[in-house]
């Protein structure tokens, strides 16, 4: 399973609780979209996942945009994914994005709001925030493969389901 966090904004910890920290230690894959905050979040984050892909984010600092990238790639269950914290130009902006690296699909953070939007012409993910949700439902996104890509689904850390979605590959 790949998971999807965002915008931790922590101080000392990943704030990960009940479905959402299960799900980041049972992942094969976890990719962090940015807006850990200080170090030690990085630092702890290391510590549960087995594999952690990370972006840094806007207020990021310099110890963790000096061991993480802006943006990377990460491949996954046959999708290519293109992931960055935010993109200035909104959608049109990370549709551009992700088809400069070849992708499949988008993931992204920032906005704390939990979304999967096919309707761009490349399908982006947002996990929302699983610490900070800021008026939307805490989340993260579970992805799992499935017959020609991956089938995935918004989930709070109480373990509502609450969208699914599918992203050929």
């Amino acid at each position: 399973m790949l998971v999807v966090v965002s915008d931790t904004h922590s101080t000392d910890g990943h704030r990960l609780r009940g479905r959402t920290l299960s799900a980041v230690r049972d992942a094969d894959v976890v990719v962090h979209a940015g807006d850990f905050y200080r170090e030690p979040v990085l630092d702890a984050f290391y510590e549960e996942a087995g594999s952690l892909r990370a972006v840094y984010g806007n207020n990021d600092d310099r110890a963790i945009r000096d061991r993480v990238p802006e943006t990377r790639v990460v491949e996954y269950g046959g999708v290519r994914f293109a992931v960055t914290h935010r993109r200035r130009s909104g959608d049109t902006g990370l549709v551009m994005f992700g088809r400069e690296r070849d992708a499949d699909a988008v993931i992204c953070g920032h906005t704390h709001a939990p979304r999967f939007d096919d309707s761009t012409g490349l399908p982006i993910v947002n996990p929302g925030s699983h610490a900070e949700p800021r008026g939307n439902r805490a989340a993260h996104a579970e992805l799992e493969r499935a017959a020609d890509g991956l089938e995935g689904r918004l989930v709070t850390p109480d373990g509502d389901a609450f969208r699914e979605f599918r992203i050929e590959g």
